[in-house]
């Protein structure tokens, strides 16, 4: 499986059978993308909640590639209402895709659409493809939480937000490495604007302090996990 990394919070997967899954598309109007809209496909992509900056470009991907949207409910009946096809589900819930098992977890944030439509509880995602288990945070702040989920589920990578002010900072992304216990750290969520300017490479001295891994993603770098 490979992973590939936007800036913000997108990334895409492509399993070992060529699925290509992406999370949280915001590409257009973003500083620090380093690709186009209309380089990037799609068979499934993932929505952690509904904000602009994570909706993004996910419309325009899914009516270009027939993409199947995997959001909660109310967030997958907002991408239904916009004639998309959309697999609903919830916190808690997983289900077993063709590309591998998806489950929701808890996020502390907020969800709305850039149309101020409720977009339901924002939320985490924990994906296993290809053998190994992917921990996207979602936008949040720091929760005891993370170490149940650590406990339950053995997190290969961990990716989660440190640029502050809406999401966790350096400091809390530290401590919920330390509580989740994944394999290996990325950084996301930051230096898109400059109220959320963080430097990785601090957050990767931290938590190489506390004896974790942590792997810093350049914009548009590939990895194969």
């Amino acid at each position: 499986m490979k992973l590939r990394y936007f800036s913000h919070s997108a990334f895409q997967f492509t399993s070992a059978s060529g699925k290509i899954i992406l999370i949280d598309p915001f590409i257009t109007g973003n500083p620090t993308s380093p690709v186009k809209e209309k380089e990037l496909n799609a068979h499934y992509i993932v929505l952690t909640h509904a904000h602009g900056d994570h909706i993004g470009d996910a419309f325009s991907i899914a009516k270009r590639c027939g993409s199947t949207f995997i959001c909660v409910n109310e967030l997958a009946n907002y991408c239904a209402s916009k004639g998309f096809k959309a697999h609903n589900m919830h916190i808690g819930g997983g289900y077993n895709f063709e590309f591998g098992r998806l489950k929701f977890t808890i996020a502390h944030h907020g969800s709305s659409t850039p149309d101020n439509i409720y977009g339901g509880e924002p939320a985490g995602v924990i994906l296993s493809i290809d053998g190994k288990n992917i921990y996207h945070t979602g936008d949040t702040g720091l929760f005891y939480d993370m170490k149940l989920i650590g406990e339950m589920h053995s997190i290969d990578y961990m990716l989660l937000p440190i640029g502050d002010n809406f999401t966790m900072g350096i400091d809390d992304a530290v401590k919920a490495v330390e509580l989740t216990n994944p394999k290996i750290a990325i950084p996301m969520h930051y230096n898109t604007f400059p109220v959320i300017n963080a430097d990785p490479y601090e957050f990767k001295k931290k938590v190489e302090s506390i004896g974790k891994r942590c792997r810093v993603m350049e914009f548009g770098e590939v990895i194969d996990l």
